[in-house]
């Protein structure tokens, strides 16, 4: 019994949680997590971030109007000299104080590509920023998962503690019987009344590691859960028990490939827009405006306009250009490299969820027979008890093997329950 108990609070212990139907159903607990847990708001607001990339990327393509004033004191200024008698006549072909105020456009009519090379680059971000959202939505489920599934266990378990104590606190009215007859011995009555009090200790340990999940499932969803119907059924069909199909399921639709994806297109983009560094551009630029300097009434604003081509072509930039194109490159290959060692990863945790599935639904065909057998012995024990001709001893044992045969049954239908979910989040499959 202490052996089991060990067992049990291991499994408990060790099984790690963080993170709409019916109230308490785990589609509803999922799908609220992800508007309750704060992370999922800073996921969403990545998204608007990357979105507003791609309008600013796209805006650098576009024609540019501003419009200017400026004021300017100069002084010597350019004078001629026209001789005209006794005096000559001196006159300024600029003013001391230049007024101008302008509107002035400019559009970039080609630029190699850099225009579009940036805007990809951004789609790259933002497509990221999604499949990142879709991530944390499958690491979030199988917590939440995870949660649930201990609650079911717990409960069970508590339900087993139950009828334990049931059949002790049955056993303890005939003994006190037999103890009155003078067939048993006080020390019968107390070793009962011991086993008793251990059991319950027992379930008070359960019912106090059932509350901790219901906090920390209120933590996680934002959910009041005091004492909602659970069970082992995962509510998802197409859980495949083949390794290979679910490794392509899992490079299909697992948001770890997809993200990795995502990070191979970034640094090609990257790549893209380092070749677009050092070429030329041809703008092409016009004005209007009001000015002084104009002759003969230089301190008079003047209507004016201008308009032209500007080609502008980089000759030296220390090489900047190809050192940007070489360090993209890199990336982009320590990428394609990264996406090896994701395919290792899955296929070895893939193969070891799949052989816990296997191991589990093999070892619950006997599990239920071995149930309906110890409580067949339980029944005769206690019958014997009864009867004068067993001990008990003889019955204490066999109310253990019926607990340990319905606990193993139960530890079985976890143990399963939680491979399941990890082939659904290694496999990408959405359960909620």
């Amino acid at each position: 019994m202490k052996r089991l108990f060990s067992i049990f609070l291991f499994i408990t212990c060790s099984t790690a949680a963080f993170a709409q139907e019916q109230p308490g159903s785990l589609k509803m607990l999922i799908n609220q997590s992800f508007t309750w847990f704060p992370a999922f708001k800073e996921l969403g607001q990545a998204v608007d971030v990357e979105q507003q990339r791609i309008e600013l990327a796209k805006s650098n393509g576009l024609p540019s109007v501003q419009a200017t004033g400026s004021y300017n004191y100069l002084h010597p200024v350019s004078e001629i000299t026209i001789p005209a008698g006794d005096q000559p006549l001196q006159f300024q072909i600029m003013p001391n104080n230049n007024y101008k105020a302008m509107l002035n456009a400019s559009y970039t009519l080609w630029d190699f590509g850099v225009v579009k090379a940036n805007v990809e680059r951004a789609k790259a971000g933002l497509q990221y920023a999604k499949d990142n959202v879709e991530y944390n939505q499958n690491q979030m489920a199988f917590q939440v998962a995870n949660i649930y599934y201990q609650m079911t266990y717990l409960k069970a378990a508590i339900s087993i503690q139950d009828s334990v104590l049931q059949f002790l606190r049955s056993n303890k009215k005939d003994t006190e019987i037999k103890y009155k007859n003078g067939d048993a011995l006080k020390y019968d009555v107390l070793s009962i009344q011991s086993s008793i009090d251990q059991e319950n200790n027992r379930k008070i340990d359960l019912q106090k590691s059932l509350d901790k999940q219901y906090a920390l499932m209120e933590y996680t969803t934002g959910a009041r859960i005091s004492d909602s119907p659970v069970d082992f059924n995962l509510p998802v069909d197409g859980i495949t028990g083949n390794q290979d199909e679910a490794m392509e399921n899992a490079q299909r639709s697992n948001p770890e490939f997809l993200l990795l994806n995502d990070r191979i297109a970034q640094a090609e983009a990257e790549l893209a827009v380092s070749k677009t560094g050092g070429k030329p551009s041809l703008t092409v630029g016009a004005g209007t405006g009001y000015a002084t300097g104009y002759t003969p009434e230089i301190d008079k604003f003047r209507y004016n306009y201008t308009a032209g081509v500007t080609l502008n072509i980089p000759i030296y930039q220390g090489g900047r250009a190809r050192k940007q194109v070489s360090l993209a490159k890199s990336q982009s290959a320590q990428t394609k490299y990264a996406q090896e060692t994701l395919n290792n990863t899955f296929r070895k945790n893939i193969a070891q969820a799949l052989i816990d599935i296997n191991s589990n639904k093999s070892s619950l065909v006997n599990a239920q027979a071995q149930i309906n057998e110890a409580k067949e012995a339980q029944k005769f024990a206690q019958s014997r008890f009864r009867n004068g001709t067993g001990t008990n001893l003889e019955l204490v044992n066999a109310s253990t093997n019926v607990q340990r045969a319905e606990l193993t049954k139960l530890q079985y239908k976890y143990q399963l329950c939680v491979a399941q979910i990890e082939i659904a989040r290694l496999t990408g499959l959405k359960y909620w």
